[in-house]
């Protein structure tokens, strides 16, 4: 890597810098330099030129960003520039109209009238042709301009430039909104809440238990703008199903022989475990929050030993293989999160093993539920969880009697950074690189505190069932303080970031993957932000972590502010799509156990949010080779998900995996791509989706179709290997599972 020169415009590193919104900040030659390259090609002028400019500054104390504008333009007419002097204006101009487009509330309402693709397909999940989506995305377009408004300048001109991300501007910071948690659905239950005219109490069964579970997920998913999710599902609702079997118990004492009662009693209580289960499924399938979409809503199951809380486990997993409605399709929600845990289910002589063979089958046909390995999660984040939302982990906490708490805590927000931009406007200068990176940084810093602080002044009746009712784990009045929540780092909030891959490949060359050097450099990028975050948490009492970006929209737009920056760079922006935090290139295609060997170091720094992937074809008839990469990585890495070929077409009955092109997916054996008569199911970054019905943006378009599998005869061999083992373990097996 190139080492930084010597530059004449370094004689004035020492003077603080005054912007035009009145932050004041250090001086950093790189970027007037990168102004200057581009308007003054002649590399003798362009230094005479810079020479002056110092000078001119010799004996200031200060630089102020509207005096060093009128100075240059001064110089460019002294040295007969012309041309220079007006590019330099018309980019000013240009920007100057770029903000105040984006602050303009009509302008941004404008857009998504004419139906501006960036806008209506942003988010996956939001079907912008229906009246509720339409009316929150008419909202989305007022607050993104006030919220520009309301940022620091510093940060809304970055978020604008594209050097930063503040995520969900259509929501925050407008209004005070968190983004994730992990409801407290225990506490809900046991102490009762309120909805709307609604006083709810315990539930005395499973179907009652799930009935609330909807009603509290709808609520909670429109008093905030990320995901929500139920932690060890299995064990919440055990107590409910137990209610049950004893309701039916004591109906058996009066209707059924003694010798029949128990075993009545338990068949009635699986019919209503499953049509309870069943029941949760379609209602969060069809519930709409007030911002127009389907709750972002995960369940985590797997650590239960009891007959029911297996019995439940097997439910979800049946339910989800049964699919919705008469075509089954493949349901989008909830997100299923399926424990794995040495000496419960992970080896056939595990007693719940049975359990992990039907979540196999399951990833299999509905790609979900995806893995958390209970030692590595525990290793990695301090305490065992299920994430909030796609991928966003709280870390361990204890409260001030010690106790350890995870249900009822959350995340208050996430700004992300643009590590491919840094590393172009570096040009191969690795210091240049690292000054880059500590500005970017302070600047997330900045925009990091302000979302904390805003979000602070929320008060508790502007989200009842969260503040009020326990869905944050504590009850307020009406005149308590919120950030009682949020410090002592109980919540979280979180500094993203996008395109290690990218990084990397402009430092070393497009297959970096091999060069030690180079992983080296991509890890201490992610170690440096993550050692930030402490530093920023231990100042001020507010656990600042790092979080892998799932980057939905996100990377289409970075990558395409970049192209219009630097141009298309090979295997940087020419590909359209930066890629998703410290994952391997897609378009190559490594075994699964290359993927998850080169990624696992990274999720020990970016322990606030990570997840892994890895692409097969379809695996309806090969689930132990599945099982191969499962059990490997058990010890790898915390959070795995399966992306594999589902997709299915109702007029010819094909059912793999549909051809990407221009227009969208198409069956490859009859050329259909009408939604009404196709189900295509497509990782979109955390979650599922379905392209057809609710097309995405471009770049994430292209990057899923540039997906190429780590199936490999490696694997396979593995898999025979696996299943020959467990045959063995199958036959020394002593006793039987608890039924």
């Amino acid at each position: 890597m190139q080492m930084t020169t010597t530059d004449v415009l370094d004689q004035l590193r020492a003077l603080p810098v005054t912007k035009r919104g009145g932050a004041r900040t250090k001086f950093h030659p790189y970027k007037l330099n990168f102004v200057l390259t581009k308007l003054v090609p002649d590399v003798d002028q362009r230094h005479a030129l810079k020479q002056a400019l110092v000078d001119h500054y010799r004996s200031a104390t200060n630089l102020d960003t509207r005096d060093l504008r009128a100075t240059l333009m001064a110089l460019f007419d002294q040295f007969n520039l012309p041309q220079a002097a007006q590019q330099y204006r018309d980019h000013f101009t240009a920007a100057q109209q770029r903000f105040a487009a984006a602050t303009n509330v009509q302008a941004r309402i404008e857009k998504l009238f004419n139906r501006d693709a960036n806008v209506i397909h942003e988010n996956a999940n939001k079907d912008s042709n229906v009246f509720n989506t339409q009316r929150d995305l008419e909202a989305g377009a007022a607050n993104r301009a006030l919220g520009l408004q309301m940022l620091p300048d510093l940060v809304a001109k970055a978020h604008l430039r594209g050097d930063i991300h503040w995520h969900d501007l259509d929501y925050s910071p407008v209004t005070p909104e968190t983004n994730c948690c992990l409801i407290d659905f225990d506490g809900m239950f046991a102490n009762g809440y309120k909805i709307g005219n609604a006083e709810v109490e315990t539930p005395n069964s499973i179907q009652t238990a799930t009935a609330q579970m909807s009603q509290i997920i709808a609520n909670v998913a429109s008093l905030q703008y990320g995901g929500c999710s139920a932690n060890r599902v299995d064990q919440l609702l055990a107590p409910y199903a137990e209610k049950n079997y004893h309701k039916h118990l004591k109906d058996a004492d009066e209707w059924v022989a003694p010798d029949r009662q128990k075993a009545y009693a338990k068949a009635k209580t699986k019919k209503d475990i499953y049509d309870a289960m069943q029941a949760l499924e379609y209602e969060i399938n069809t519930l709409y929050s007030s911002q127009g979409q389907t709750p972002f809503t995960t369940v985590n199951f797997g650590l239960g030993t009891s007959w029911i809380e297996r019995e439940i486990q097997t439910a979800i997993l049946r339910i989800r293989i049964a699919g919705l409605g008469r075509e089954h399709r493949t349901a989008i929600f909830p997100k299923l999160i399926f424990t794995l845990k040495r000496g419960l289910n992970l080896a056939p002589t595990d007693p719940n093993y049975d359990i992990k063979e039907l979540a196999l089958e399951c990833s299999t046909k509905r790609m979900y539920p995806d893995l958390l390995m209970y030692d590595k999660i525990k290793a990695l984040t301090g305490s065992f969880k299920t994430p909030m939302g796609c991928r966003s982990f709280l870390q361990g906490w204890h409260d001030a009697n010690g106790h350890e708490v995870n249900s009822g805590r959350m995340n208050l927000g996430v700004v992300t950074i643009n590590l491919p931009r840094i590393a172009l406007a570096a040009h191969g200068d690795s210091d240049l690189f690292w000054e880059i990176f500590e500005e970017r940084l302070a600047t997330c810093h900045q925009a990091l505190a302000y979302r904390i602080e805003r979000t602070k002044q929320a008060k508790p009746q502007n989200a009842p069932l969260l503040y009020t009712y326990g869905a944050f784990g504590k009850r307020l009045n009406a005149d308590d303080d919120v950030d009682q929540l949020f410090k002592n780092q109980r919540a979280t909030v979180s500094l993203g970031y996008i395109g290690i891959y990218e990084v990397c490949t402009t430092f070393f060359g497009p297959n970096w993957e091999t060069n030690p050097q180079a992983r080296a450099f991509g890890e201490k990028v992610v170690k440096t932000m993550r050692d930030k975050c402490d530093a920023w948490a231990q100042e001020s009492g507010y656990h600042y972590s790092l979080y892998s970006t799932p980057a939905e929209s996100l990377t289409d737009t970075f990558c395409r502010d970049d192209i219009a920056k630097f141009g298309r760079i090979p295997d940087v922006t020419d590909k359209e799509y930066y890629t998703n935090s410290f994952h391997y290139d897609v378009r190559k295609h490594p075994t699964p156990f290359d993927k998850l060997a080169l990624e696992e170091d990274y999720p020990q720094y970016a322990s606030g949010g990570f997840i892994h992937y890895c692409e097969y074809p379809n695996l309806r008839q090969n689930p132990k080779a599945l099982e191969a990469v499962w059990d490997w990585a058990y010890d790898h890495v915390g959070y795995l998900g399966t992306n594999t070929a589902i997709d299915q077409c109702f007029k010819c009955g094909f059912k793999g995996e549909f051809k990407a092109t221009a227009r969208g997916f198409v069956c490859p054996q009859c050329g259909n791509h009408d939604p009404q008569t196709c189900d295509v199911v497509k990782r979109t970054c955390g979650y599922l989706g379905n392209p057809q019905q609710r097309p995405m943006v471009h770049g994430r378009h292209v990057e899923i179709a540039s997906r190429k599998k780590n199936m490999s005869q490696e694997m396979i061999k593995h898999a025979a290997r696996y299943e020959k083992a467990k045959q063995s373990d199958a036959q020394r097996m002593v006793g039987a599972r608890p039924q």
